[in-house]
């Protein structure tokens, strides 16, 4: 499994939730909402420590992670973090590894 994280989202990341050089960015699974991979779950975002990390990836010294626990998720698929232009939300796209 692979997180990538686009240009513009790596911009959204820095501008609405002031991630800056040296912090970790975790993707974490929550109950309800809704998702291609996994029905009645949804992927969350925070700042957060790794505890035991799965999967990571750097970009402009800011961490962005996944934790062990919530791999089952993912169900094989890369993570790819774009923005929602209309919406000015982040948009996950989800790729068989």
């Amino acid at each position: 499994m692979e997180i990538i994280i686009s240009e513009d989202a790596m911009k959204w990341f820095k501008e609405e939730m002031e991630a800056t050089a040296g912090e970790q960015v975790r993707f974490f699974v929550r109950y309800g909402g809704s998702s291609k991979l996994q029905p009645g779950f949804s992927l969350g975002v925070t700042k957060d420590q790794p505890h035991e990390s799965a999967v990571e990836t750097s970009h402009d010294d800011i961490t962005f992670f996944v934790e062990k626990s919530d791999v089952w998720y993912f169900d094989g698929h890369n993570l790819h973090v774009t923005v929602d232009d209309k919406l000015n939300e982040l948009a996950y796209a989800y790729e068989k590894a």
